[in-house]
């Protein structure tokens, strides 16, 4: 007869787990909250508000992308090393 499948006794929402998630979804809640950012000032180097608002999404997202994988990874490192897995 085969085992059976060990299971997890841990949390599977965590704290960190959650700020993975904030990281993850505050770009999406800014773009589509189209109101707070649809007009034309204050104007950046010649620029409407509207253009560089979104640009900055595209450095903001891109940082919070990077911290939820490092946050992440270190995550999982922390399960395989309390299972007495490899780190992979």
């Amino acid at each position: 007869m085969s085992q059976a499948p060990e299971v997890s006794r841990e949390p599977v929402v965590t704290p960190v787990r959650v700020v993975i998630g904030l990281c993850l979804i505050a770009p999406f809640v800014a773009m589509l909250w189209v109101g707070s950012y649809a007009k034309t000032d204050p104007a950046f180097i010649g620029i409407p508000f509207f253009y560089w608002y979104q640009m900055l999404w595209v450095v903001i997202s891109t940082a919070l992308t990077m911290i939820a994988y490092q946050l992440w990874r270190r995550d999982q490192r922390a399960r395989a090393s309390q299972k007495g897995g490899a780190d992979k």
